[in-house]
Order: structure tokens, then C-alpha cells, then sequence
């Protein structure tokens, strides 16, 4: 999350550092070892995406939440040049890292090039040390690297599909909690590329911008 972060051990303070859980040691066993990654992944379900638990939105979606949505959002798409089940599987794969290092925050001083290095560090215990380098694990890892490097054209409508699910979040949070976000529009709609999902953002912005004039009328002068 751009403008925010979510994590195991994320800091609360700009005085505390984050201390990542340990990775993972292979039992050696295939069944203990899948089942091991099975239950890590849960951490998806239950972290909330740090930039809303920033803000103060009580009960934010998780890190889970967010793939959720993007997934159907992949399937949405009338872009007939896409492979769309790779871009749902994309989507569902794309923040895999985060259930051992979180949604790290920009605040949190990591620099781009580390985070990298903890979440390829964490794909490998998981795909290594876990799924035992399985055929399925290492689609997994195909995807995931695919997703990092961003040059193929479902790398490219995945990541737009990050950035405008993170915009209708925010829309919906702002209506429902009476905040300004404007961060995060400003983070994720002016970069969409695909034609499709421009679109998607342009009536994302028009119904903010209506809500907005609307609320404004309604303002005691």
C-alpha cells in the first residue's frame, strides 16, 4: 500500500523499529511443510492494511481483503489481448510476501531496495522451504516475480487494478467515516494506464466529486 503499510510487528511509533518474525525452518516433511504455509498465509486475512489503521479507520479491510477485490476486478475486464486467469491469479499472489513482512510504511524508513530483499526472502522460504518447490508453488513464484518486474501487460493492468481498488476503498471509507483521503486518490488514480481501468477511475471520481458537491450543499452557510 503506497501511501500506507499493515504488518507482523509493525511499529506504532516512529520510536520503535520493526522486528520481523523469524522465516520459517523445513521439517523435511512435504505434508508438515505445505500445511505450515497453509496456516502463515492466514496472517493475509486477519493484517490490516496499514494506511487505513493509520488514518484511523476502525475495522480496515486486510491485506486479504484488498487481493479479494482486485480479483473480481480482473475479471471485469472486456480487454480480450489479456489473459485474464493469469491476472486473477496475479492479483491473488501479488502481496504473498506481506503474510511474513507485512505492509511496510514508507514512515517506517525501509528503503525500496530492502524491501525487495525481505519480501523475495520471504517468497523463497515459502516456495522453497514450504511447497518443497512444487509445480504449483513455483507457478506461484512465476507470478509473483512477473508481478514485481511489471513489463508484461497483465503485470501492468494487475498493478492499475492495485491502485484503483485502493481509490474505492477510499471513496467508500470517506463516505462512510466523513474523511478526506485525497492521498490516496492523488497516489493511484493519475497513474492508471490501461485504457479500461482509466475509465473505471474516471466514474470512481465523478461519483466522489458529486458526493462532495452534494455534502457541500447541504453545508449551513
Amino acid at each position: 500500500m503506497n501511501t500506507t503499510g499493515t504488518g507482523v510487528g509493525a511499529s506504532t511509533g516512529s520510536e520503535a523499529k520493526r522486528v520481523f518474525p523469524p522465516l520459517y525452518v523445513a521439517s523435511g516433511n512435504a505434508s508438515t511443510d505445505r500445511l505450515a504455509f497453509f496456516h502463515i498465509i492466514e496472517r493475509l486475512k486477519t493484517q490490516k492494511r496499514t494506511g487505513w489503521v493509520d488514518n484511523g479507520i476502525p475495522n480496515a479491510e486486510s491485506i486479504s481483503d484488498h487481493m479479494y477485490r482486485m480479483a473480481l476486478l480482473a475479471m471485469c475486464t472486456s480487454d480480450e489481448n489479456l489473459d485474464v486467469s493469469k491476472c486473477v491469479m496475479m492479483a491473488v499472489v501479488h502481496d504473498l510476501a506481506e503474510a511474513q513482512v507485512g505492509d511496510i510504511a514508507p514512515r517506517e524508513g525501509i528503503s525500496k531496495a530492502e524491501k525487495r530483499r525481505l519480501e523475495a526472502e520471504a517468497m523463497h522460504n515459502f516456495v522453497y522451504d514450504m511447497l518443497h518447490g512444487s509445480s504449483a508453488a513455483l507457478r506461484i513464484e512465476a507470478l509473483w516475480k512477473e508481478y514485481e518486474e511489471g513489463q508484461s501487460a497483465e503485470a501492468k493492468f494487475v498493478k492499475d487494478l492495485d491502485r484503483l481498488e485502493m481509490a474505492i476503498q477510499a471513496s467508500e471509507y470517506e463516505k462512510a467515516h466523513d474523511k478526506n483521503l485525497q492521498p490516496f486518490f492523488d497516489s493511484s488514480v493519475p497513474f492508471l494506464r490501461h485504457p479500461e481501468v482509466q475509465e473505471w477511475g474516471k466514474s470512481l471520481t465523478q461519483e466522489r466529486d458529486e458526493r462532495q458537491s452534494q455534502g457541500k450543499e447541504g453545508q449551513p452557510r
